[in-house]
């Protein structure tokens, strides 16, 4: 049975890599358009090499202490997980450097070309995250046999992440609001304006932020959530293999629904961008409850269960990951009521403007809950935590189609920077910032899609948990009778806001020394304003380099050391207690800053669109205010937020034998 959950990896890789060869034969423009696309490419590479020398230490440390704990598979495990999940990191990168000059140039033969460019890249990212984490999965299974040291794959990879989402996070907005409050607000120069010193740095960011970023985000999430629901298979139905193998042919049969489906996004006239690419993610939906039907009914017969029973986990799943797309694109999207609300309220000034945003960021993590909620309970009626395990896997079964669309955002934003910078003419500028406009709903949605998984993945994890203390002879009822796992509670909510914390401070950090190398700059560079003498660029990039490296470590360490300390000075319970607590305060943390920060994001487009006074005008300046201020929430702390659940939950996992 493991053999069709590698063949569908491979095919995924293969098909990737297919793409990709597509996206290096297109043009890629002029010699200035290359310089360019070369400077971004070299600054990202430069801060990915130096992150994963300062990530490698700390990796091999925990993989030391987890060949002398728990052995050489858990080791061996670890390291696997941690490498894939940097791989895709660096794919990520290199795939949207590579991409973005070509979409630039794409879009002089007009919008279709360009759209279908820029999500051909983003694709190449989608299917080899997909693809190597079912086969790293997959793989490891099949040469070990031993679901423990799984868990260890998945605690290397979600280790990664953290560090990915959080030193990549402080990276592109300390350079972005950097470069926005010098450049917009005492500048009043454009967005990407060459004459900016932080503009380079801004572009790098986007790369190692949000698709390095994401890449290594939603592989940890897909690779946990098959581990966490093949771990509770193997506990709860101890003498039936196929509860193992049962998440990894789902999530096989996904993978090739969503390679079908990619090729629904097309552009036919009359119709907007972002219906196209919904195309591509409705027709992955549809294919895989297809695909589904067949393997559940083959898998009940095992498990002697009716296979409505099964089939309903999975299909809500997918509804799931649909209805936080669209309550996602709601909150977040320029043609609806709380964007604009937000860009109203910045008629009023600054402060209006915060109070409308932390206000809309605030509501919009209410629905997404209830949906969580309802498919939790419905899921455990018909099928008790296995159901909630297969309705989990379900959604992030999607995962290739999603990072496609995420991706597919951060190349559309450095096509848009590129075309200005390279003075292309307005014809192109339209295009591009008509994509990039699109990109930054489909980079919140698919957080809000990460943050509701990253809960249920995290749910699936603590259910794990709490069958692995029965396994041990511990039969531990969580009651608020507990004052042990009361404290957990509070401890699970702090360390999620204190995380949070730092990862804003950390941003603040950066920006302000960016801010001041970029106002020193323009001061001391003569002619730098009137575009007669090149800016600096690289000082700008080193500094938030070397800040995001720094910043990153303490708050990256704190899911790893946090829970150790709790389990074996409180007991499980207090460490059970500390996982409930991070997983729901978490969630709500996470969807209000993400989908907060996009609505302040989009609020501010929406006014430089001519809306409200336009560019320049007053209301403008409180919304570049408003999103200088989302800008760390969307793509620091919020995202970040998910990898640090996981990474708690799992070393959660790990230590429980040690501290009963």
């Amino acid at each position: 049975m493991l053999i069709f959950p590698i063949i569908s990896s491979i095919v995924a890789i293969f098909f990737a890599l297919f793409l990709a060869l597509k996206v290096k034969k297109a043009d890629s423009g002029s010699e200035k358009m290359r310089e360019i696309s070369s400077a971004i490419k070299e600054g990202a590479e430069a801060y990915l090499k130096r992150q994963y020398k300062t990530i490698a230490i700390a990796a091999l440390v925990l993989a030391l202490i987890l060949y002398f704990t728990l052995g050489w598979r858990s080791s061996l495990g670890f390291l696997i997980g941690a490498a894939a999940s940097a791989l895709c990191g660096y794919l990520g990168m290199f795939i949207s450097t590579m991409a973005n000059v070509r979409v630039a140039q794409a879009s002089g033969k007009g919008i279709r070309s360009a759209l279908d460019l820029a999500f051909k890249g983003g694709s190449v990212t989608g299917f080899l995250v997909a693809g190597l984490g079912l086969l790293s999965v997959a793989g490891f299974y099949l040469l070990t046999r031993d679901l423990g040291a799984l868990v260890a794959l998945g605690f290397g990879g979600s280790l990664i992440s953290v560090f990915a989402r959080l030193g990549g996070g402080i990276y592109t907005k300390a350079a972005d609001v950097g470069a926005d409050l010098v450049g917009k607000v005492e500048k009043g120069i454009p967005e990407d304006d060459p004459r900016n010193p932080a503009v380079i740095a801004d572009q790098v960011g986007d790369n190692v932020g949000d698709c390095a970023g994401m890449a290594a985000d939603l592989f940890e999430t897909f690779v946990v959530t098959m581990v966490a629901a093949m771990v509770l298979g193997g506990l709860l139905f101890p003498n039936l293999i196929e509860a193992v193998f049962f998440p990894l042919i789902l999530g096989s049969v996904a993978i090739l629904a969503s390679i079908i489906s990619t090729f629904f996004v097309k552009l036919p006239k009359n119709q907007s961008i972002i219906s196209a690419l919904y195309k591509g993610l409705i027709g992955a939906g549809v294919l895989s409850a297809l695909g589904f039907l067949p393997i559940i009914f083959q898998f009940s017969k095992a498990f002697q269960i009716h296979p409505i029973n099964l089939y309903l986990p999975a299909l809500l799943g997918l509804l799931l990951a649909g209805g936080i797309f669209l309550i996602t694109e709601y909150f977040t999207s320029k043609k609806y009521k709380p964007v604009r609300a937000i860009a109203k309220a910045s008629l009023s000034g600054h402060g209006t403007n915060i109070i409308a945003g932390l206000s809309i960021g605030m509501k919009s993590a209410i629905l997404p809950v209830v949906l969580i909620a309802l498919v939790i309970l419905i899921s455990f009626w018909l099928g008790g935590m296995y159901a909630i395990a297969i309705s989990a896997v379900a959604m992030l079964s999607l995962t290739g189609l999603i990072i496609a669309l995420d991706s597919y955002g951060p190349i559309t934003d450095n096509a848009a920077g590129i075309s200005e910078m390279a003075g292309l003419p307005e014809e192109n500028r339209k295009i591009t910032d008509a994509l990039d406009s699109v990109g930054n709903t489909t980079k919140a949605v698919t957080k809000g899609y990460a943050i509701a998984s990253a809960g249920l993945a995290a749910l699936v994890l603590f259910s794990a948990y709490t069958q692995e203390l029965l396994e041990l002879g511990q039969r531990i009822q969580f009651t608020l009778e507990d004052p042990k796992v009361l404290v957990g509670l509070f401890a699970g909510g702090a360390i999620t806001y204190y995380f949070a914390a730092l990862s804003m401070e950390a941003v603040g950090k950066a920006a302000g020394k960016v801010v001041e190398e970029v106002r020193r700059q323009f001061k001391e560079i003569k002619g730098l304003m009137e575009g007669k003498a090149k800016p600096e660029y690289s000082r700008c990039v080193d500094i938030v380099t070397k800040t995001a490296l720094r910043e990153m470590l303490i708050p990256a360490l704190l899911p790893v050391i946090f829970p150790i300390l709790i389990g074996f000075l409180l007991g499980p319970e207090a460490l059970g207690g500390l996982l409930i607590g991070s997983i729901i305060v978490g969630i709500f943390l996470a969807i209000q800053m993400t989908s907060g920060g996009g609505a302040w994001d989009n609020a501010k487009k929406y006014i430089e669109e001519g809306n409200l006074g336009g560019k320049g005008s007053f209301a403008h300046q409180a919304a570049v205010t408003g999103d200088t201020v989302g800008d760390p929430y969307k793509d620091t702390a919020g995202p970040a937020i998910n990898p640090m659940i996981k990474v708690l939950n799992i070393v959660a996992l790990l230590i429980v034998s040690f501290i009963v």
